[in-house]
């Protein structure tokens, strides 16, 4: 573990909850490949009603300017809502009724719950009429004939890690590119105002940072390099601990609460998903091993909401992240 400079005061020295969003910076001209439709594509397809979508399902036709759209997973209404769609209907995580907390109350008011996530009402999404669902292949890929009967349906791959990319293709679905590459380089230079704010880069560089997750029913996740939290980390350009590299396919390295130890960094950032008990989280963080961590004793641990951090995915929660980064960061 590296050891950074002093820092000075803006730090409370105690792991903190829910910080307060920060003003964006303003947005950066980007020149940006994307998937999909090509900006020529898209405007030779504005003469007609629909054009050609590549998806993880092969090519889907799909309208220029869907106006009833529904989405499966919270990447995808983290998608809408950033390029400026309401879906007419959206799944839910689990057992949790609602749509996440991040997100503006205006922004979902209104749209019709279709049921938990992995398993989406087929009859509630028809009743809506949509004329585009979005979703992935790894969530519902078992489910695409039947949701292709009901609308043209748009998938990704995979979610997470591969959100940027997944975005475009959103975008192109949704026929919002041009607001697509106001929203990237709009984080992206949001992103370069956190990496001014934590020292610059080589501060940044060497601020080794962790993400630990409070599971119920699993060990306990340190988080790799290959998930969306880990390449918002990136692009701030902050350290990773060894541990990051070994995550089983860059996703996370499990530990129990008797190795909680091999989490330590300078910076920690931890998250809890169901029962804190049930969860490992209440006896790991009052364990000796816990307290006895360079993190723990320098106040350096910050209590993170799950719903934004792990589940949020997409740019609308990136940059709620950024803002909770650089107050916990800041010199």
């Amino acid at each position: 573990m590296t050891t950074r400079s002093t820092r000075s005061t803006g730090r409370n020295g105690s792991a903190r909850t829910g910080f307060t969003a920060l003003a964006l910076s303003g947005a950066l001209a980007l020149s940006l490949s994307a998937c999909g439709t090509s900006d020529s594509d898209d405007q030779k397809a504005g003469s007609g009603s629909t054009h050609v979508i590549k998806t993880a399902m092969g090519d889907v036709k799909v309208p220029v300017a869907p106006k009833r759209v529904v989405v499966l997973d919270t990447a995808e209404l983290d998608s809408a809502i950033t390029l400026g769609v309401k879906p007419v209907g959206a799944t839910h995580v689990e057992a949790a009724s609602g749509f996440p907390g991040y997100l503006p109350k205006d922004k979902v008011s209104g749209i019709k719950d279709v049921g938990e996530m992995l398993n989406p009402n087929m009859e509630a999404i028809a009743a809506l009429k949509p004329d585009v669902i979005l979703t992935s292949k790894i969530r519902h890929g078992a489910k695409y004939e039947q949701l292709k009967q009901i609308a043209p349906t748009v998938m990704t791959e995979n979610t997470g890690y591969p959100w940027k990319e997944n975005f475009q293709v959103h975008a192109d679905a949704l026929g919002k590119r041009a607001e697509a590459k106001k929203a990237v380089a709009a984080y992206d230079a949001h992103a370069e105002q956190v990496t001014t704010a934590v020292g610059g880069p080589a501060e940044a560089k060497a601020t080794e940072v962790n993400v630990v997750r409070f599971v119920e029913g699993a060990d306990i996740r340190v988080y790799g390099e290959k998930t969306y939290i880990a390449t918002l980390l990136k692009d701030v350009g902050l350290g990773r601990p060894a541990i990051a590299a070994k995550a089983k396919d860059g996703f996370s390295y499990d530990v129990s609460p008797e190795k909680i130890d091999l989490a330590d960094a300078d910076v920690i950032f931890r998250a809890t998903y169901g029962d804190p008990k049930k969860s490992k989280q209440t006896q790991t963080v009052g364990s000796s091993l816990w307290k006895n961590m360079d993190a723990v004793k320098k106040g350096d641990v910050h209590t993170v909401d799950d719903e934004l951090w792990i589940q949020g995915i997409g740019y609308t929660a990136a940059n709620r992240i950024l803002d909770e980064m650089q107050k916990a960061l800041a010199r």
